[in-house]
């Protein structure tokens, strides 16, 4: 007999093959995809996002939720069930319309922006950003009266789980009360080393095979997966085709390097997950934070190691030559160099978090209603200067329009990038303890053991257990920012 529970698996089973489809055609999008294609790729995109919201929201769904809560199920299958209705509930108070409305403004938006950024068009980006930010406004009231939460908190939780801005506030006005003074005193201490940057040009066909050796030795599976070239970094498609993407230029191949690194994080996060449950929520990865915390893991923790900078520098030597800025001393200041930039996705680990908390706090008072789309630039060349002493006024390209998370629509998911930083920092000392010979297996290249350790404790898990449950089975305790902290004044300042 045919139970509910069987009918909301197969939903889920036949939803995930439609995000298949979403997923690839959206990766074509940003890589391959002529210019001209774009609005008819959008209404297909559009239309498809549509066909989703009506197979998650159809009548029979909550029926069938209700009758499964008294059907006989393992433990497995109810932490299943409890994602089910999570997502349900999540989609079931927004119209078809909608959602439709909020597909196509992004699509359109984020086209835009691939030629509006480089030509520092705030003006001309403004008139398709708007829109966006009018929908991701009226998206979060719908969800805070459905949840009785702030409007910011509602979008939150849709990135991360059960996180709010309160705890958030929290935890960012700890960091604000040290990083300023940790940044100072690690670029002071800097600058008294004589540091020679690596002279160019690098040859895109040698990054890109540098970064294929690179992603073959951190365990990327090229079976289900491929590296490309798009306007922004991402990593998207499915577990069982993965699909990253970086960017180069060949006055810096590092850039390109770490920003493969980082994708690898999020990829070998997606080959990893449970396969028994494939096609079902809790096959899938736990939340954005600890999607984060794998690339940052990687990109950080591990490749800006001075074990992996060791093991490092021969492929890049094989790559492009010796040349003095390639002696280990001086490779290892370049890859540890801390210094305030303008570009996030470029930034060093200790900066990082400024430029995260910077958009996060312009976001919320957006989402909020307390200031408009026309404030965000001044806002931000305000936010830049107290945090990182730089002025972005007038440059919007490396500004407010540096990043594509806001065109979109994607509020509420920033914030995750540094609790990712916090979590890396969190599971790599727990996996150092479970460990003992890890920096010896990392000079040697071996990054087995560790992987072992995060699939076991991180990958296979998928969304079994909530955020705190699953730090806590890994690390003996819920988020602790110190790991942080101490991580960074342990790299930087004490050596």
């Amino acid at each position: 007999m045919t139970t509910a529970y069987d009918q909301l698996r197969d939903t889920f089973t036949r939803l995930s093959r439609l995000s298949h489809l979403s997923a690839i055609t959206g990766w074509d999008m940003q890589t391959q995809m002529p210019s001209g294609g774009s609005q008819a790729r959008a209404e297909a995109l559009s239309e498809l996002s549509v066909l989703m919201h009506q197979t998650l929201t159809a009548p029979q769904i909550a029926d069938w939720i209700e009758q499964a809560k008294n059907e006989s199920l393992d433990t497995d299958q109810q932490a299943n069930l409890h994602e089910i209705a999570r997502r349900y509930q999540q989609a079931v108070i927004l119209p078809d319309q909608f959602v439709s409305a909020k597909s196509l403004a992004g699509m359109k938006c984020e086209h835009a922006w691939r030629t509006q950024r480089p030509d520092n068009d705030w003006s001309g980006f403004v008139k398709n950003f708007a829109p966006v930010v009018e929908l991701s406004r009226e998206e979060a009231q719908i969800r805070a009266e459905a949840t009785k939460v702030s409007r910011y908190d509602a979008l939150l939780d849709l990135y991360e789980p059960g996180m709010t801005s309160a705890r958030l506030d929290a935890i960012f006005a700890d960091v604000k009360s040290w990083l300023p003074e940790l940044l100072k005193n690690i670029i002071e201490k800097q600058s008294a080393e004589q540091t020679l940057s690596a002279q160019g040009p690098f040859a895109i066909e040698k990054q890109r095979a540098l970064g294929l050796d690179i992603m073959q030795v951190l365990g990327f599976d090229f079976n289900h997966g491929r590296l490309d070239v798009s306007a922004h970094p991402f990593c998207g498609g499915v577990p069982e085709d993965v699909r990253i993407t970086t960017r180069y230029t060949e006055n810096d191949f590092l850039s390109a390097l770490l920003g493969i690194v980082h994708e690898t994080g999020h990829a070998r996060y997606e080959q990893n997950l449970p396969k028994q449950w494939a096609g079902q929520p809790i096959g899938e990865a736990r939340s954005t934070a600890i999607h984060e915390s794998q690339s940052l893991l990687f990109e950080m923790q591990l490749a800006r190691s001075e074990p992996f900078l060791t093991f490092l520098r021969p492929y890049v030597q094989k790559a492009f030559g010796d040349q003095p800025a390639f002696d280990p001393a001086n490779f290892k200041r370049i890859n540890q160099r801390v210094e305030a930039g303008y570009i996030r996705i470029d930034a060093d680990e200790v900066s990082y978090p400024a430029h995260v908390i910077l958009r996060y706090e312009i976001e919320r008072a957006l989402i909020e209603g307390d200031i408009d789309v026309q404030h965000i630039p001044a806002l931000w060349d305000e936010k830049m200067r107290a945090y990182l002493g730089l002025s972005t006024k007038d440059n919007f390209r490396d500004g407010c329009m540096q990043d594509i998370h806001w065109t979109d629509g994607a509020f509420g998911y920033f914030p995750t990038y540094t609790l990712g930083a916090m979590y890396a920092a969190q599971l790599f000392a727990s996996a150092k303890v479970a460990l003992p010979d890890l920096n010896s297996q990392i000079l040697r290249g071996d990054l087995s053991p560790l992987s072992d350790w995060l699939r076991q404790n991180i990958w296979q898990q998928g969304s079994r257990f909530d955020t705190d449950t699953l730090i806590k089975n890994a690390s003996g305790e819920t988020l602790n920012p110190s790991f942080f902290r101490r991580h960074l004044e342990q790299r930087y300042l004490d050596r």
